[in-house]
């Protein structure tokens, strides 16, 4: 956790702007009015000090104060720059798209009468919640980003100290806020998930079929009722033969989110008085469920840390995953170039007894031009070498990020042609697809499966022709469907071509009339009632909203719904596509064991986007040297 973390308040609120749960923490607060006294007495003549509210502010304040924001700000979170509806005091004002993420509130109190700014809150949005972390900073940073929202030029300049870049820079408490507020979200939500760590299928895997407490190696406490075991599921599509499972020791959520009693339960394990200690909900549900032995203690020279609270006992291994997300955006365009980048992570499951020490050279630098490092809190990085990096952790309990990176892919795309639409009609549009798979990929990388999708969300489909030269195609009402290769048809060595002509039909254009009189020029093919030609009242309010808004105040102003476009998705195994490795041979661990040691690698696709090429397509221009 990043030192110096502190966290004065939280709250959730719903898409209403209604606080549906909210929690403070006296003893951070406590210290916070101290240091506003301290500041006070010693800047008497700064008119400023008004400004600060020494209270946090009430639900029904901060709800009010929230929604005002919204309004003055044109959305959730804000214009993020000047523009012409910005008004002097407001985060805009500031003209930095971090306002988008720290948010300013102004609190009218019902004492009397005077704003004062509630500020750096971070600002998280999660499904349909909106999650509000308020850290513990020092009155003089809250004065100094009281300045900028007052200044009268817009941008920040190079190397100025009076700029909120420089001003984020001395407050480490608002990346722990950050991680509080995404650690707040997943639960929330019902998104807990550990990272993916891919084992080998082998008779020795039974174990992780094991109850929680067994799989993390919990001693003395055998005589208690035991957890009922996580599902292991398979990485393989359905239909396909195994090739490995997934350990996994977190408790299974679902998508129903959390009661309020349970959020209460994981913050105050999680953040005791308000300072984050571990937000990992797997350490935190396995402490509520099996307590704390009181045997198998570690030796007393070494210090056991809070993100470890049990010590593993059993087989022994270690697991390393590289798990590589690829994004593309495809235009075939002379005036435009392709865009394709590769954001990766090592995962990690260190099964050890004790508390060992991890060593090993991450292989791959270079040739991966690695641009983003970050590193696990565990972990000590001595200086880069010119293609290795020394990389030494002490691994915590389960499954864990060790590393997080984006690089380049040096092999070029996985999938690459051209798609083009034309719309022959105005209900009828002719496509083609000309596609490359795999070119220039050599084993041991294999492509699983690879689908590309025609999306309409805006029109209706009614039927398709068309005959691709591999693969099924299928379409529902608002894509058309195409699986280029299926489970159990892997790729392997080779490269492969497939076309794919056709028409696609759609729905026909319809103008409906609202209740009200008024004339609605529908993009989508929406249902109307034969009898008084009135739309669905939720369906009509929505289009209504998507057409009347001008793209510029937008939550995306670039949205893909504006556009045309075919979206990739695949799955490819073997290695990592960057070029980073791990050698299981120079893998060490100390004090010595006898520890296997797997590596596994695995691609998958991100937002990969083959852009209409006869069709308008965003871009951004490059600079011209």
């Amino acid at each position: 956790m990043p030192g110096g973390c502190s966290i004065r308040a939280l709250w959730i609120l719903n898409n209403f702007d209604a606080v549906v749960f909210s929690r403070r923490f006296p003893v951070v607060e406590r210290r916070w009015r101290e240091a506003c006294k301290t500041e006070y007495e010693s800047c008497i003549e700064d008119p400023i000090k008004y400004n600060v509210l020494p209270l946090v502010p009430t639900d029904s304040e901060l709800a009010s104060a929230f929604a005002e924001r919204k309004r003055r700000e044109g959305s959730v979170r804000g214009f993020g720059v000047r523009v012409s509806q910005s008004t002097e005091g407001s985060d805009s004002w500031v003209d930095d798209p971090i306002t988008r993420h720290i948010i300013g509130l102004y609190i009218d109190t019902e004492e009397g009468g005077e704003n004062h700014l509630l500020w750096p809150l971070i600002l998280h949005v999660k499904g349909p919640y909106c999650i509000l972390v308020l850290p513990q900073v020092e009155p003089r940073h809250l004065k100094a980003y009281a300045r900028l929202c007052k200044k009268s030029d817009c941008g920040n300049a190079v190397g100025v100290d009076d700029s909120l870049s420089s001003l984020l820079l001395d407050l480490p408490s608002i990346t722990g806020a950050f991680m509080v507020a995404h650690a707040i979200g997943d639960i929330i939500t019902g998104d807990v998930v550990e990272p993916e760590v891919v084992v080998s299928a082998s008779p020795s895997v039974g174990g992780l079929l094991d109850s929680l407490t067994g799989s993390i190696g919990i001693s003395g406490i055998s005589s208690r009722a035991k957890p009922v075991a996580a599902p292991v599921a398979s990485t393989a599509p359905s239909g396909a033969a195994a090739v490995g499972t997934v350990a996994s020791d977190a408790p299974k959520l679902g998508s129903r989110p959390l009661e309020k009693d349970a959020l209460r339960s994981f913050i105050s394990s999680a953040m005791p008085f308000g300072t984050p200690v571990d937000l990992s909900y797997s350490n935190i549900f396995a402490i509520k469920v099996n307590g704390f032995p009181s045997s198998e203690l570690p030796p007393q020279d070494l210090k056991q840390p809070a993100w470890k609270p049990y010590l593993y006992k059993g087989k022994q291994r270690l697991l390393f995953t590289i798990h590589e997300t690829v994004h593309a955006a495809m235009y075939d365009r002379d005036e435009i170039p392709d865009s394709l980048s590769v954001s990766g992570q090592i995962n990690c499951r260190a099964e050890l007894e004790g508390m060992p020490d991890v060593s090993f050279p991450l292989t791959g630098l270079n040739s991966a031009h690695v641009e983003v490092l970050s590193f696990h809190p565990s972990a000590q990085v001595p200086e880069q070498g010119v293609d290795k990096q020394a990389v030494m952790f002490s691994p915590p309990l389960g499954n864990f990020v060790l590393m997080r990176y984006q690089a380049i892919c040096g092999l070029g795309p996985p999938v690459k042609g051209f798609y083009q639409l034309s719309m022959v009609s105005e209900d009828e549009g002719a496509f083609l697809f000309k596609l490359c798979l795999m070119e220039s990929y050599k084993a041991p990388l294999t492509m699983e499966f690879c689908n590309v999708t025609m999306l309409f969300p805006r029109r209706r489909v009614v039927s398709f022709d068309g005959t691709p030269s591999i693969g099924t195609v299928s379409n529902n009402e608002h894509s058309v469907e195409w699986k280029i290769m299926t489970s159990g048809r892997a790729l392997t060595g080779r490269s492969l071509e497939a076309t794919f002509p056709g028409t696609v039909k759609f729905a026909p254009w319809q103008t409906q009339r609202s209740s009200s009189g008024g004339t609605v020029d529908e993009d989508s093919d929406i249902e109307t009632d034969n009898t008084n030609n009135v739309v669905n009242i939720e369906e009509f309010l929505m289009e209504k909203m998507n057409m009347d808004l001008p793209p510029v105040d937008l939550e995306e102003p670039f949205c893909w719904q504006a556009y045309n476009y075919a979206k990739v998705s695949f799955k490819i195994i073997g290695a990592s596509i960057s070029g980073m490795s791990i050698d299981p041979k120079s893998v060490s661990i100390y004090p010595a064991v006898k520890a296997p040691v797997e590596f596994s690698a695995q691609v998958t696709s991100g937002d990969y986007i083959l852009w209409n090429t006869l069709g308008k397509c965003p871009s951004v221009a490059t600079a011209k040297t």
